[in-house]
Order: C-alpha cells, then structure tokens, then sequence
C-alpha cells in the first residue's frame, strides 16, 4: 500500500509511577496507519493495548504518563502537546470509541444536545445545521428514525443503539484517525456483524483511519488489513491480516490462535497457553514470554529480542520464530 501513513508510532513508552514502583504499560512501541487502513491490536488483558490507544489520544491519568517515544499524526507528534491543544484535536482530528457506550454518553441529556455540544466545541456553525450534520451521522451508522432517536435519551436505546450512537458522534468531525476499545465486545454477534460492516465500509468511503482494539481474533480476522499483537507492553508481531493469521512466527500469537475454540478437533481439549502474563513491575531480564514458551532455549532467559523486520511489512520480537511447519 503506497498511500501515505496517517499516524506513526515511534519507540512509545507509557509508564506508570506507583509506590510499588515503575510499570512500564507501554514499553518501546512502534507501528504505522495508512489513510483508509484498519490495524487491529490484540492481546490478552494487561498485554498494554488499552493503554496504547489512551496514549495515543492522551488520555492517561497519574501516575501514569507517557515517558518517551513520539505520535506523529500526519507529521504532528501528538506526545508534545498540551492540555489545551489535546482539547482542540479530540474529537476533530482523532477520536475514541469506548467499550462502554455511557463514557461516551451523559445520561441525563438527550442525544441531540450531546451530538450539537460535540459539534460546536469545534466548529462556529448554527444549531440547526449542526442537528442536519447529527441526523445525518445517525443514519450513517445505521439508526432508523433519526429524528424521534435524536430527542431521545440514552436510557431509551438499547447496548446496540447505544454504541451505534458512540460512533456517530465519533464520526461528526470525520476524523483522521479513530481508536475503538473493543467496542462491540458486549454485543451480541448479530449486531457485532452490522457495526463492523458498518466500520470498515466507513473507513473505506472516508479515508479514515482506525486502530481497533480487542483481544478477540475472530473478529479481527474480518476486520483488519494488518495486524500488531501486544504481549506485556510490546508489540511481539506484526504484517498483514493474512499472513500473521495464517503463518504465526512468534509463539504468543501460535497461542493465541490455537486457543480458538474453531480450530480444536471435536471433542478435544481447548488449547489454554500455560502460565499467567508476567508483572511489569517485575519484568524477567530476558523475554517476557519465556516462562510461558514451548520453544524457549537459554539465550531467551538472558536478553530480551529486539524486534527483526522479516519483510516489508513483517516484524516479530523472537529469537526463535515458529517454524511454519508446526502449524500444520
């Protein structure tokens, strides 16, 4: 893919700073995002992926604070910014869909007055051309009624509607680059489908780019156009959708996939990788994988591996990737 890369990540780190001591959420972290390009980012929970992204909009409250490491948004490094800039560029140049839809939503004022409010704090623009753009957001994501829906209140919408809504109002500005937390993960897979549909189709008509956060590889097999897999604040593996699912170099992401109810034979033992993600406020000094890896010889207990290109848009953190006839 030529077009341009709309966000770079380079070497990010996100630390927190706690009486126990540092826990290096983020550690070293890089990758890009074309226009119109969708990247998945996955990993179990406490792998750093949803502090990734609150980085990324900076979001991350003490004691945390990003430490390191630039966010370059079509060449503006975002990790400079202050609060006040921070306020200008959420919600107009980059913006963010939670899990919960209610972060996003107040409960006590209608969907109307909440999507205006959006639309105003950026732009100096009339009430009623803004209740034009709002409605006209609603039925871009897929809400029948606009009209009645704007005037109603959060509590009248069911989780569906309510995230559609999330959405809608993340979509006003168009927004260079959107990061959704797992945001369909309280759905049923009904409404799942739909939105993510409804997601990559806007992503294609809009030039948009996106950063979808989850742990499920389900739905980020037909999802995403490329793939970047977390594992105790690094990212372990990356390269096209296809290629990483298809032929897995790091044993992590082996795990991941394997652990998949799908790809067990009937009637035979989930696959479960062994042992518990490491602290990282106690990090081994050579991989964090180690004590959990299959393949693990003695010069992976003693340096962590650097990350090693392997292709054009293929990297993995391993020194001893899997060889791909073990995936047979």
């Amino acid at each position: 893919m030529n077009t341009p890369n709309t966000l770079t990540v380079k070497n990010l780190k996100t630390h927190f700073f706690t009486k126990a001591g540092v826990v290096k959420a983020v550690d070293d972290v890089s990758f890009s995002v074309n226009s119109g390009e969708i990247l998945g980012l996955v990993g179990e929970s406490g792998s750093g992926k949803t502090v990734t992204g609150f980085s990324l909009i900076g979001l991350v409250d003490e004691p945390g604070r990003v430490v390191g490491g630039s966010i370059l948004l079509n060449g503006d490094d975002l990790a400079r910014k202050d609060e006040k800039q921070w306020r200008e560029l959420r919600g107009k140049k980059i913006a963010m869909i939670f899990q919960d839809p209610m972060m996003t939503l107040n409960p006590v004022l209608r969907i109307d007055t909440q999507m205006i409010e959006a639309i105003q704090a950026h732009e100096d623009i009339s009430k009623q051309a803004a209740r034009e753009r709002c409605r006209e957001a609603l039925v871009r994501v897929g809400i029948a009624s606009p009209d009645e829906r704007l005037t109603s209140y959060p509590h009248q919408f069911s989780g569906g509607m309510r995230q559609r809504v999330a959405i809608a109002i993340a979509l006003l500005h168009e927004p260079d680059l959107i990061i959704a937390d797992e945001p369909t993960t309280a759905l049923d897979v009904t409404i799942q489908a739909q939105i993510l549909y409804e997601v990559r189709k806007l992503c294609s008509e809009t030039g948009m780019s996106l950063i979808w956060v989850t742990h499920d590889l389900a739905v980020i097999s037909g999802l995403a156009d490329r793939i970047a897999v977390m594992y105790a604040g690094r990212i372990v593996e990356q390269g096209s959708i296809d290629e990483v699912l298809d032929a897995p170099l790091h044993p992590y992401t082996k795990g991941l996939i394997e652990s998949v109810p799908s790809r067990n034979k009937r009637g035979a033992k989930l696959y479960q990788i062994p042992g518990m993600t490491p602290s990282l406020l106690n990090l081994p000094a050579g991989c964090a994988f180690a004590s959990r890896c299959p393949a693990k010889q003695s010069d992976c207990l003693v340096a962590a591996p650097e990350i090693t290109q392997l292709g054009e848009e293929r990297h993995v953190r391993c020194f001893h990737p899997v060889k791909q006839e073990e995936m047979a």
